[in-house]
């Protein structure tokens, strides 16, 4: 009878529970979670199959004595009282890892050191010559751990890590290792979902370790199947025929569990990882059965190959630990959300984070938490079910409920009559806002003398800016205006008072533009042409959304497609965020503020899009125009009326300077290439005689909107292109 032997099995921190599983499933014996893995018994053949077969493992050793060691003459004497004879061969090769704890030894390398003499002393004393050292495979890979002063010599069967499957390209770094990315699918219930005939989506998948660990749990495939180095291999214990038979056993279990693969996609926004992936792959055996793809977030869905069945999206975004990550990456944690929401109804979703406090922006309550470690990063593991009674409700704006009743009739007469304005002018605009399923928009816009405001509306949110009143208007009189806009305004538009943000717009002069009104930090979201922004009521003069360009917006969304964009006086990013929806293949966005650039990446992340393929200058853009160097397909240019900077020593007017910023700005232009311009100073004159080398094509009645068609002189806007190209018909509207 075969002899039973006391083995024991490492594994990360967290994932002990799922080893249990795993020894259970090969029929290992006495099995027991401890200190740093799990312990348990078997024959040879249990050892073997551990080897070939646990997924989530880090090392299979075998204890072969144990004995106190508090300083390195008792280590020394220790090892040595150990026949080496019955393990290594005396022309064999060694190699030596060591850890203790709480011990009086506490150097690894002089611990290692003090075994390797006692092995190689012993083997010279006997026969006249001794083992090499071989760090890297080894016929025997000795562990010693000495805890508490007592010390475990084990033979490590595994001989190097098992996360190290063999499919991973050399010198390829990967963000989660092997058996930590199984661990995660294990905990996701993936092969249930996958014996069901549900597919998995990884929309980062870096280098493709968990679409390929998917892969091998979806077909049975033993994860130490594809490696060719062992530590039992070179041992004298080894039984080369129980080994091969499991092997043989092994392979024809894969071949079976290929026939069923259910699809598998991974998808990275970097060339790059994917490159690396397909490489992955194919040394795994998979390059057939898992897609690999260079593909943004924003644009990862269902693959038309899952025919409808839900399945498992899973995801290790990143964690956000550099200095102003974490605004950055809360809005691709609520990506994700929206995007699951949105796209994968009735699917499982599984995301590992280690930053918890991210994973609370997704907008889903998990119904299952676990604690792992990615190396000595404590992580979550969420688990989701993508069901309505998991969602978080009115976690974003959403769009203002127009009152059916007609308008509550007012005690002060002047305000009735602005109340009934504003519900006049949302019955004009409510077909239209319905047909667009526009959330954000302008109600109103001082169509009372008597009240000097403009009103828009973002979702649930009311922007109210009050123009400053003239000299000629008794300032106490005004003043009583605005307390009745600001005491009746709730009630009339059906919203909490606190959703109604007010600020007093003036000229501005110099910098104060863009100098903040306060320090709130709160954002909100809002939705135009299935794009996402975020705007800001409190701290700045405008929220971030220019809702009069939201037909320009429109044009760059349909536009884009295959095209490089540049956007100058970007602000906050909305047109590049279009250029980025629309599938424009590289974007770049120019503005001197870092505080904007921030706001346009936070925008891009919002709509689940990376920079890899979008830049980001912080720079003043009339002096970046005159020394960039490339050319672009299309360039949105908005620039301000009036704009001085005192580190650039320069002033910018926008009538005096805008020949010499078009003509500059339209030398990046490809041979084909379009540029939109586009400013809001009312008293602008384009000077056509001094552009004349140029084809202009005014087209600022197409680009007012709707809801602001009673202020035609809100913005002016052309197409510029160079001359000899022919003028297309203009598609705005």
């Amino acid at each position: 009878m075969e002899n039973h032997l006391s083995l024991f099995a490492t594994s990360p921190k967290g994932i002990e529970l799922l080893l249990t599983e795993e020894l259970k499933d090969i029929g290992a014996m006495d099995i027991k979670m401890t200190r740093a893995g799990v312990s348990f018994s078997g024959t040879l053949n249990t050892a073997y199959k551990a080897c070939l077969w646990l997924r989530t493992a880090n090392r299979v050793l075998l204890p072969i004595s144990t004995f106190e060691a508090k300083d390195e003459a008792e280590l020394y004497d220790g090892v040595y009282r150990i026949n080496w004879a019955d393990h290594l061969h005396k022309e064999g090769s060694l190699a030596v890892d060591f850890n203790s704890s709480n011990s009086g030894i506490s150097h690894s390398q002089y611990g290692a050191l003090k075994v390797k003499d006692a092995i190689v002393d012993q083997f010279r004393n006997s026969f006249g010559c001794r083992p090499s050292v071989n760090i890297k495979t080894p016929d025997v890979r000795i562990n010693v751990y000495i805890l508490h002063n007592q010390a475990t010599v084990s033979i490590d069967l595994s001989g190097d890590s098992l996360h190290r499957r063999g499919y991973r390209k050399s010198g390829v770094e990967a963000p989660l290792k092997e058996n930590l990315a199984a661990a995660i699918l294990l905990r996701a219930n993936w092969r249930d979902i996958a014996k069901s005939g549900g597919g998995l989506i990884d929309p980062m998948c870096g280098s493709g370790t968990i679409p390929i660990e998917a892969a091998m749990i979806a077909a049975n495939s033993a994860p130490g199947l594809l490696r060719d180095y062992f530590g039992f291999l070179g041992w004298k214990g080894h039984q080369p025929e129980t080994w091969e038979k499991l092997i043989e056993e092994a392979e024809q279990a894969e071949i079976e569990g290929m026939e069923n693969l259910p699809f598998i996609a991974g998808y990275d926004a970097n060339a790059k990882s994917i490159a690396n992936a397909r490489i992955s792959g194919e040394l795994a055996g998979f390059i057939t059965k898992v897609h690999f793809e260079k593909r943004e977030f924003a644009t990862c869905l269902p693959h038309p190959k899952m025919k409808g069945k839900p399945g498992l999206f899973v995801v290790n975004p990143p964690y956000g630990f550099r200095l102003g990550e974490q605004a950055e990456l809360k809005h691709l944690y609520s990506n994700i959300g929206l995007q699951l929401i949105e796209h994968f109804p009735n699917w499982h979703a599984t995301i590992f984070t280690g930053n918890a406090e991210l994973g609370k922006n997704i907008g889903i309550r998990a119904y299952k938490k676990y604690a792992l470690y990615n190396g000595a990063i404590a992580c979550t593991l969420l688990n989701f079910q993508i069901q309505d009674k998991w969602f978080v409700k009115n976690k974003h704006s959403k769009p203002l409920t127009l009152n059916k009743r007609k308008p509550k009739k007012l005690e002060n007469s002047e305000i009735n009559m602005f109340s009934n304005r504003i519900h006049k002018n949302l019955k004009k605009l409510k077909s239209w806002l319905s047909s667009n399923n526009i959330q954000c928009f302008r109600v109103y816009d001082k169509d009372i003398p008597e009240f000097a405001v403009s009103i828009d509306i973002y979702g649930s949110f009311a922007h109210v800016q009050e123009y400053k009143a003239p000299d000629t208007i008794d300032p106490k009189v005004a003043q009583d205006r605005i307390n009745l806009v600001v005491s009746a305004l709730p009630g009339i538009l059906n919203i909490p008072r606190s959703n109604v943000h007010f600020k007093v717009r003036q000229k501005q002069q110099g910098r104060n533009q863009y100098q903040k009104k306060e320090s709130k930090g709160e954002y909100h979201q809002v939705e135009e042409n299935n794009c996402r922004y975020l705007v800001n009521f409190t701290d700045y003069l405008d929220t971030g959304l220019f809702l009069d360009h939201r037909p320009i917006r429109q044009f760059i969304l349909e536009n884009s497609a295959g095209k490089s964009f540049l956007n100058l006086f970007s602000y906050t990013g909305t047109a590049t965020v279009c250029a980025a929806k629309g599938l424009a293949k590289s974007t770049v966005s120019v503005d001197f503020s870092k505080r904007y650039n921030t706001w346009a990446k936070q925008n891009l992340a919002l709509n689940g899009f990376s920079d890899s393929k979008h830049q980001f200058f912080q720079d003043n853009c009339v002096e970046w125009i005159k020394n960039h160097k490339r050319r672009y397909d299309l360039i949105f240019l908005d620039p301000p009326t009036f704009s001085n900077s005192k580190t650039k020593q320069m002033v910018f007017d926008i009538q005096k300077d805008h020949v010499s910023l078009i003509t500059n700005t339209v030398q990046l232009l490809n041979p084909k290439g379009l540029l939109v311009f586009s400013n809001n100073f009312r008293k602008f004159r384009i000077d056509s005689e001094s552009l004349s080398n140029l084809t202009i094509e005014d087209i600022t009645p197409q680009t007012i909107p709707l809801d602001f068609k009673r202020n035609p002189r809100i913005h002016y806007c052309w197409k510029i292109r160079k001359k000899s190209q022919p003028t297309e018909k203009s598609t705005l509207r």
